[in-house]
């Protein structure tokens, strides 16, 4: 795979790799209840963008500038997809966000009932653990592969992910100011992003500049996601993007545009993905192209 190929081509192809590792992270020698793996593997399989796994697998390539670096970054991966997969199940509970669809099929508590549901997401969490130390038997020096288990429980956990899903539900209809607004975002949304960055630099062995480059990567483009979704939902066509637009102004939510307009919002996205921009240039990476054009083709999408 090199810079040769279209970003299309790249990211199909990084995809089918995560599909296949993913479909491998359960072991078939584990005792674990048939119906507990179906949950789990309901959602875990159900597609999707990939983005953060793709975003691990393109970090190590960036640092270490040939495609093979993204072997050894595989289980760190798979296990940030399978936290992002826990939160989606737990996110659809009746006691959050209430949702009978995600992906286009019924979400996980439809199919298999709210406590099943809750536990497939639990046993999702956990694993995930144990699939990122696993980095070590494909050549992730030991020292590596602990601070990235320990950096995925704290951008996945309190001061982070979870964190971030808290202050958005106690700040529902509440929130006032950007301050408010962007803390949830950069924590809710964020934070798994910027983790995926750093977690693909550690298996390339990047060194603490270009960890903090790719840090602060994940970060901005995270954050421009999220008001790129704002936008859209005042200015996308519904049909390209599979909902109605302007729903969050019915829902009365608060996003960037409500509270600063939509031309500020605008100038937001491209002053996040500039600064995101001169980190990686700043960051001495061997071959930072790719992440470039993932994150461009993020902003400048229409749905």
């Amino acid at each position: 795979m090199t810079m040769s190929d279209s970003l299309h081509t790249y990211l199909e192809r990084q995809k089918h790799k995560i599909e296949l590792a993913l479909t491998a992270v359960f072991s078939e020698e584990w005792a674990i209840p048939a119906k507990l793996r179906e949950a789990m593997n309901y959602s875990l399989l159900a597609g999707g963008k990939r983005l953060r796994p793709i975003f691990v697998l393109a970090a190590a390539e960036a640092v270490a500038g040939k495609a093979e670096a993204s072997e050894r970054a595989m289980p760190f991966a798979a296990a940030v997809e399978m936290i992002h997969t826990y939160s989606l199940i737990h996110d659809d509970l009746p006691a959050m966000d209430n949702d009978d669809y995600r992906r286009g099929r019924l979400t996980n508590h439809k199919v298999y009932g709210d406590a099943m549901a809750i536990l497939a997401g639990d046993g999702l969490l956990t694993h995930a653990f144990h699939v990122a130390a696993g980095a070590a038997r494909l050549g992730v020096p030991a020292e590596r592969a602990l601070a990235v288990v320990s950096e995925l429980s704290r951008f996945a956990g309190l001061p982070g992910m979870v964190g971030g899903q808290v202050s958005d539900m106690l700040g529902e209809q509440g929130v006032t100011s950007l301050d408010q607004l962007e803390y949830i975002h950069l924590h809710k949304t964020s934070d798994l992003i910027a983790f995926s960055l750093r977690a693909g630099g550690h298996a390339a062995e990047a060194g603490d500049n270009q960890l903090a480059a790719l840090e602060l990567f994940g970060r901005n483009i995270g954050l421009a996601f999220q008001i790129q979704d704002d936008i859209l939902d005042l200015t996308g066509d519904a049909a390209k993007l599979g909902k109605p637009v302007k729903s969050d102004e019915r829902q009365e939510k608060v996003t960037y545009p409500y509270l600063i307009g939509l031309d500020a919002s605008r100038e937001r996205v491209a002053k996040l993905t500039s600064e995101a921009n001169d980190a990686l240039g700043e960051a001495g990476l061997a071959q930072p192209e790719r992440l470039r054009q993932i994150a461009s083709s993020l902003l400048a999408r229409d749905h």
